[in-house]
């Protein structure tokens, strides 16, 4: 099953992709996709409908994050082998856990604001996923079943306020625009092969990432039971797994985005993102 947000922004109706990739409006079934919605029980209730029968919505309205006011909105730092060994840093022994400040979350084409006093802001493709129920102190054997589904994200960074301006990465990880996610959530049953997932990302058509989610250190699992042994996860908490090689610190020279740049960025069964590249006003 797909499911996503549709319409302008503060104003996205919840919405079903049919099998012919047509929007299906939702609001006669849920309210939204947020975290009192977003759970197993809405998916079932979801399933039983006969989706011909729901309202179309237009195809050329605008696409919502697939997830809104979650509680949180967590981040995996150098999940993968190679974009640690581009950063020269040891491989991780335990998941590195930031957050990602929820007012981030955009949607999957808007524009992506560089904020004012940027220099460094860059990009990170990445494999997201929402929890569909309580999890606290989970075993990694178990860690799937509170997983509901799987999305695209851009992990947007703003490198100097992540690295060089104290001690935590959060500040230049939070920044309004920095978390587009979408434009669909995929339902786990419908993406066994979650952890066998390429993805890449263009920067004004230039193939800058491309990866694979076989290649992470911590594997889907292994996250969300960590996860549940540092915090209680909540229906709605989001979270991004970590990028491959190719972000734009790491170039020679490196390459940070500015205004006018477009960047792309797509994973297997997961869509596509598009995003314009604008300077905070």
């Amino acid at each position: 099953m797909k499911i996503c947000r549709v319409g302008k922004k503060n104003k996205e109706k919840p919405a079903l992709i049919d099998k012919d990739n047509q929007y299906r409006d939702l609001s006669s079934i849920v309210e939204d996709f947020n975290p009192s919605s977003l759970n197993f029980e809405t998916l079932q209730k979801i399933k039983k409908i006969d989706s011909s029968k729901l309202p179309l919505i237009n195809q050329n309205e605008r696409l919502g994050s697939c997830v809104t006011k979650p509680s949180k909105f967590i981040g995996i730092g150098l999940n993968y082998i190679d974009h640690a060994k581009e950063q020269n840093l040891p491989i991780p022994k335990e998941p590195i856990i930031f957050s990602k400040f929820v007012n981030c979350i955009s949607g999957p084409n808007d524009d992506i604001i560089i904020p004012k006093t940027s220099s460094k802001t860059d990009w990170e493709v990445e494999l997201g996923f929402v929890i569909g129920k309580k999890a606290s102190y989970v075993s990694e054997s178990e860690a799937l079943e509170y997983v509901l589904g799987f999305f695209l994200v851009n992990d947007v960074s703003e490198r100097e306020f992540q690295k060089n301006k104290g001690l935590t990465w959060d500040k230049g990880k939070g920044f309004d625009t920095f978390g587009p996610i979408g434009p669909f959530i995929l339902t786990k049953d419908e993406l066994p092969d979650y952890q066998k997932l390429n993805m890449y990302l263009d920067v004004n058509g230039k193939r800058m990432q491309k990866g694979s989610t076989e290649h992470m250190i911590f594997n889907v699992k292994k996250l969300v039971s960590y996860m549940s042994h540092c915090m209680t996860l909540e229906p709605g908490d989001i979270c991004c797994t970590g990028t491959p090689p190719g972000v734009g610190e790491n170039m020679k020279p490196a390459q940070f985005l500015k205004e006018g740049d477009i960047v792309k960025l797509g994973m297997d069964n997961l869509g596509e993102q598009s995003h314009k590249v604008i300077s905070f006003k």
